[in-house]
């Protein structure tokens, strides 16, 4: 079986951040993304990439009003106010023309039209799923908003990237009940393991950081096998956090594209499965620098599909490779059992 690259996107406009920034601070990011998403899209296409981009369920809405009127009866109480979004609605603008920093429904029907591209889910109002206060019940219903949202306008949902990366396996019960195949996991090393908010600590971040930059957890490749036995959803593991430019560390730029390309190659030659994702917003600044270093990798994956025939995929196409999977080799053994 050939290597596979997946790219996962966390899409979220302002409503991914507004807990720890401002408009002031960050809002050229977020205005930039309107330009950072038709720039991607360009390079997905000509290199042939397809991407799952995990789309906040606030964003499938055009208008103010639309928002409002689709709303969850029950929503999180988390024991830390500011982390829930509900109380600033009533303060966003009407619509996109006016508000770019809490709607992107024109983003979203470019995705959509773009070939390759699935859309996603990063839960009805950026949920997060470890933060106290927040219930079983709450999560079930912001989850089923964001897949009523997408069927609302002819999009079927089947995968889920949790806000923050805090996975709960308690909730994947729920998560298979609304009919999720898929949802991106975090890569199999302590100093990625979900945390809340008030369990995050500066050196685990700082150590994220030098990992972008040097081996310090591996490859965080993964073979399919090794999640065929799991039931659905299935987990599609993050391999790597594609971070933004940064002038203030451009120095060491070429040790973090080698250690994404290295990994890379090595699924391909090993014939795993290489998850690369970043958010849209971290290409909102710095345009062409960003914008030039995913092509670098785009045309290192097209060496790697030349080379070792790497495909490109979705993850909710590698969940319905595994249920074919499954499958058929619970035909096979039906058919071996009656002869």
């Amino acid at each position: 079986m050939p290597g596979t690259l997946v790219i996962s996107l966390d899409f979220e406009l302002f409503w991914g951040v507004r807990d720890k920034r401002t408009i002031e601070g960050y809002g050229a990011n977020i205005r930039g993304t309107h330009q950072a998403i038709p720039a991607m899209l360009a390079v997905f296409e000509e290199y042939g990439l397809r991407a799952t981009w995990a789309t906040v369920g606030f964003l499938f809405y055009a208008t103010k009003t639309e928002l409002l009127a689709h709303l969850p009866a029950e929503k999180p109480q988390y024991a830390d106010a500011n982390l829930s979004p509900y109380p600033a609605l009533q303060g966003i603008g009407d619509d996109e023309s006016v508000d770019p920093y809490h709607f992107g429904r024109a983003l979203l029907e470019q995705i959509r039209q773009s070939p390759g591209q699935e859309i996603g889910t990063h839960t009805f109002c950026h949920y997060y799923a470890l933060e106290r206060g927040q219930t079983p019940e709450t999560f079930r219903q912001d989850l089923q908003a964001a897949i009523e949202a997408g069927r609302a306008i002819g999009i079927e949902i089947k995968s889920l990237v949790f806000p923050r990366n805090q996975y709960n396996a308690a909730y994947l019960d729920i998560c298979r009940e609304l009919g999720l195949t898929t949802y991106r996991g975090n890569e199999q090393h302590w100093i990625y393991k979900e945390r809340s908010e008030e369990q995050q600590a500066l050196w685990k971040r700082g150590a994220r950081l030098l990992d972008a930059y040097v081996n310090l957890s591996g490859h965080h490749t993964f073979s399919l096998e090794s999640v065929a036995g799991e039931q659905a959803p299935f987990n599609i593991p993050a391999s790597r956090f594609l971070r933004p430019w940064s002038r203030r560390l451009q120095a060491g730029e070429e040790l973090r594209l080698r250690r994404i390309e290295q990994a890379m190659t090595h699924a391909a030659k090993t014939g795993e499965v290489f998850h690369l994702w970043w958010h849209p917003e971290n290409f909102g600044a710095n345009l062409p620098q960003n914008i030039a270093i995913l092509t670098r990798l785009a045309k290192h994956f097209a060496h790697l599909r030349t080379t070792y025939q790497m495909e490109s995929a979705t993850m909710a196409t590698l969940a319905d490779r595994l249920l074919r999977q499954r499958q058929a080799g619970n035909k096979a053994v039906s058919s071996a059992s009656s002869l």
